[in-house]
């Protein structure tokens, strides 16, 4: 099930291509009955249970540009294109659970992009369910309430420098970084 959707992701298959064109014409944030790839859901936590909730969110990707710096040439107004340290997908995940209030994002996905536009679908947790509140596996994540917008999930952990354990990665968690 895996192979297939990345098949489909490379050749651009028929159905790949009119599911984008259909996600273009749906508003940015839209709750999905489930998952497009649930190979990739189930490995990321996603369960057919009450109170799992998905929504695809589309999001501008690329870079930013800014506006021709004035007062002078100096070297710190040069730049003119600027990238987040926050990935697309972090993104993706905060908007997720701003729109659904009482809900916590789990994790998210890559699921395709048409131009500028990337599009993920995330895994959302509903806090007031009261099967999930029971399950042991989901009963910790649920209280940590806000685990996207505090960098909890696992995009989060990543532009927060923290998902390698390894020698030399202490340059790259926060606090760590000199600025310009």
């Amino acid at each position: 099930m895996k192979q297939t959707f990345i098949s489909e992701y490379k050749n651009r298959s028929p159905t790949y291509k009119s599911n984008i064109i259909k996600w273009n014409s749906e508003p940015p944030i839209a709750r999905v009955d489930g998952p497009t790839n649930i190979a990739r859901a189930r490995e990321l936590g996603y369960r057919a249970k009450e109170g799992i909730i998905i929504a695809r969110v589309r999001v501008h990707g690329g870079s930013k540009k800014r506006k021709r710096a004035g007062g002078g040439r100096k070297p710190s107004k040069s730049g003119r294109y600027f990238t987040f340290r926050k990935s697309s997908q972090a993104i993706a995940e905060e908007r997720a659970s701003r729109k659904f209030t009482n809900s916590v994002a789990l994790n998210s996905y890559f699921v395709g992009t048409s131009g500028s536009e990337k599009y993920f679908e995330v895994i959302l947790l509903d806090r007031n369910n009261n099967t999930l509140i029971s399950d042991p596996h989901y009963s910790g994540i649920i209280t940590k309430k806000g685990r996207a917008e505090r960098g909890l999930t696992s995009s989060g952990k990543r532009h927060r420098g923290i998902i390698r354990k390894r020698f030399g990665s202490h340059k790259l968690r926060q606090g760590n970084r000199v600025t310009p």
